[in-house]
Order: C-alpha cells, then structure tokens, then sequence
C-alpha cells in the first residue's frame, strides 16, 4: 500500500482561489448572458409586434383604397426594402396563397400568426397572417457575446489564481519563519521560547503552546540528566564498597570468618542494587502502563492493616503504635495498594517522633477514596513538599548515608496512584506530616 502523499496549504488554498474565480465569474457571466438573450428576445417580441402592426395598417389601406392586387403592389413595394422581414397572406377558407415574400435563405426566423378579415376579397374573407423576421445577427452576437464572457472567466480564473499564489505565498511567509526559528532550536538553548510577538495573530496560540511544550520538555531534560545523575550516584556507592571490600579481602590471605564477613557485607551491598534495579524496573513498567490485576470490592482498610501485621516488628522496635481509622470500597490491584502504603508506613517509622502514634486514615471524597498516613515528627519544608515524589529525592541531607533506602519509595506510591487514574498528595504543620494517595471508587 503506497503511503499517502502530504497534503500542501499553498497548492490547496490556490487551487480555492482558482475554483473560487471560477464559479464567481461563471454565475456572473451566465447572468450577463442571461440578461443580454432576454433582452434580445423582448426586442426581437417588439420588433415582431411593429411590423405586424404595420402589415395590419397596409391591410385597412389595401381595403379602403383598392382591391387585393392594390394591396399586393403596396406589400411587394414595402417589403422590397426589408429584407429581414417576411409575409405570407393565406385565404382560409382554400389555403390560396395570396402574397408571400421572398426572404433570403439562410437566416433564423421567428414568426408570429394572426388573423384578419378582408372585406375586399369577399364578404368577411378571413385571411391568415404570419409575419417573420431574422434574427441572425442577433444569435451571431449572443454567440460572440457567449465565447468572450468564457474567455473572460477563464482569462480571469488564470490570473485570480496567479495573484492568489503569490499571496498564499506571501501569507505562508511567517509559518516559514517559525519553522526556522523551531529548527534553530537546540537542547542548549531549549529555555528559550520563542517571541510571539515577531509573528501574526494568527500564529500566537500556536506558539504559545510550542513554548508550553518547551517548558515541558525542559523540565523533562532537567529531571532526566538528574535521575541519570542520581543513579549514578546511588549505584556508585554500593559499587565502590563492593570493589573496596573485594580488593581489600584479595590482599593477604585471610581466615574464613573474614570472609564470610566480607560475603555478608558485599551481600548487602548486592541487595541494596538488586532493590534500586527492581524499583526503576517497576517505575519504568508504570511509565509503559502495566496491566493492573484489578479486584472489585476491595476494602482498603483490610489492605491497611495487612501493611500494620507486615511492619509489626519494626513499629515495636521504634517503639511505635500504628492504627487504622475509616474505610472505603475500590476497585484496585490489592497488591499494589499495599506496596505504596507499606512505603508509606515505613517513612512514617523512621521518621516518627519516639512513643508516638502513627495513623493510617481512610476517607472518601468526590468519586475517590483517600489514603493518607499520618505520623508527628518534624516538619517538612513547606518548599520540598513538591518534590517528594520525586525519583531519588531526599527531603533530609543525613538520608544520603542511608544504606536501605535509596529515594524511590514515594516515587513508586506517586506511581501506583496514577496507574489507577488517582492522585498523591503531601502536608506538614504543626508537627505533624500527612502523605498519601488517592483512587477512584468503586463504580
């Protein structure tokens, strides 16, 4: 199958101009035609009805002055001098031809038929008229007349169509510009929008949107270079324990117990890289939209206290209690939904104030149901609040050293939610830190 040929704006609005002169000037010059053939045929009417008036006035004359052969020498001496105009005078009651001109031949007749009563030729003698003249000239004129309005239309479709190029080509000029104003763009110099105001009205929703996308994409390139930049450096680390730890145990011979510490650390360093690989895994499979493994009905406070019975020994190693209130019905892959909380409950842990209580609150809002844990502990900046979800962000400096977790936790939760068609959500104050994630309800 041929791919499709592009269509072009400049040959398209040429070929409307074109077909637009076309038939405008058609409909004029058929109306001009029009009106010019009428008018033609109400004077040829007229004409008709001068000269059978004046065949009726040599009639009367014929009738007071003379006989038939009188009024047969008046006719043949008028209608030696018209040689456009014809008559024939028939007796009705025989079909005797009593006068008839000779016309030339070759002309286009139009003829007109009366009846008129010769007293002369016998009493109340009816007598049958019929009067022509040719209008020959006049059809050679509306013929002239028809092949000069086409040369006319046509002469003028030609040059509407020359001027109409030149002007599409004149009016394409500034999407000409924008094209190379865009194409003079590089990744260097993404951050700078283009001036709306260089261009035509016209174009400015255009290139207002343009600039939007190179906003978009700016902050896009911005966070890829970061991310790249964090990975590197959260892969790095463990990798530089695990060669350090490897060379230093390579140096000199050492007892098993040595290296069976050695194992143990680079195990951990191992595990730590298997996590960071399994959680951008996971965020890219989101990104790709994964199938979600949907199940109805489910009671999301059912889920949150999975989460608490899973992260009991590290509540009551902090020293911490945690409870769920409310409860809502979504459609939702339960497993998934307990990963974003269990991410959720175990920033709480490591950030909760001792002794203190953590909460997993369950409500439900306009056609969605809100999942948000609560702990006290310190604020948050009101101004990292946005970058929470943010892959390997870290709200506070002293995470950097943590060995376990590498920033991505809040970025899966920010995940799931949209996978759901749901929303995240973040808030600190007066010491206590509420993060969560919506999903719609269960229809």
């Amino acid at each position: 199958m041929s791919p499709t040929r592009p269509h072009s704006i400049r040959n398209r609005l040429t070929s409307w101009f074109a077909a637009q002169a076309f038939f405008g000037l058609s409909v004029a010059c058929l109306a001009v035609y029009l009106v010019t053939a009428w008018s033609f045929g109400e004077k040829q009417d007229d004409e008709l009805d001068h000269k059978a008036q004046l065949v009726r006035h040599l009639l009367e004359e014929g009738e007071k002055d003379g006989d038939l052969s009188f009024l047969r020498h008046k006719l043949e001496d008028f209608f030696s001098l018209q040689d456009d105009v014809g008559l024939s005078i028939t007796r009705q009651s025989d079909g005797n031809v009593l006068f008839r001109s000779a016309p030339p031949a070759g002309g286009r007749w139009i003829q007109r038929d009366f009846v008129h009563t010769w007293s002369q030729a016998g009493s109340g003698t009816p007598l049958s008229i019929r009067i022509g003249i040719d209008v020959a000239r006049d059809v050679v004129l509306l013929r002239r007349l028809a092949w000069t309005l086409l040369a006319a239309a046509v002469l003028g479709t030609l040059l509407v169509s020359l001027t109409g190029a030149h002007l599409v080509r004149r009016g394409l000029r500034p999407l000409e510009a924008l094209a190379e104003r865009t194409a003079a763009l590089t990744p260097d110099h993404i951050n700078q929008p283009i001036d709306a105001s260089a261009f035509a009205q016209e174009l400015h929703p255009w290139i207002t949107q343009f600039n939007a996308l190179l906003l978009r994409v700016q902050k896009a390139y911005v966070q890829l270079e970061s991310f790249n930049a964090d990975v590197a450096h959260e892969l790095r680390t463990p990798l530089a324990n695990l060669i350090g730890s490897t060379e230093l145990a390579l140096s000199r011979p050492r007892p098993n117990e040595e290296l069976q510490a050695v194992l143990a650390s680079n195990l951990e360093e191992v595990g730590r890289l298997s996590g960071i690989v399994t959680d951008m895994l996971f965020l890219s499979q989101a990104e790709r939209g994964a199938p979600l493994r949907v199940k109805a009905g489910t009671s999301l406070a059912a889920q949150a206290r999975d989460v608490i019975d899973f992260h009991d020994a590290m509540l009551e190693e902090a020293g911490l209690v945690a409870a769920v209130s409310g409860d809502a019905v979504a459609d939702v892959d339960a497993s998934l939904v307990r990963r974003a909380l269990s991410n959720l409950l175990g920033n709480a842990i490591r950030f909760a104030a001792p002794a203190s209580r953590i909460g997993i609150e369950i409500g439900t809002g306009s056609n969605e149901a809100t999942l948000t844990v609560v702990n006290r502990g310190e604020p948050i900046a009101t101004e990292t609040l946005p970058r929470l979800f943010e892959r390997f962000y870290r709200a506070d400096p002293a995470r950097d050293r943590s060995a376990r977790h590498h920033g991505l936790g809040l970025s899966i939760v920010e995940a799931i939610a949209r996978m759901h068609g749901g929303r995240v959500f973040a808030s600190s104050a007066n010491g206590e830190t509420r993060i969560g994630f919506a999903v719609p309800l269960a229809r």
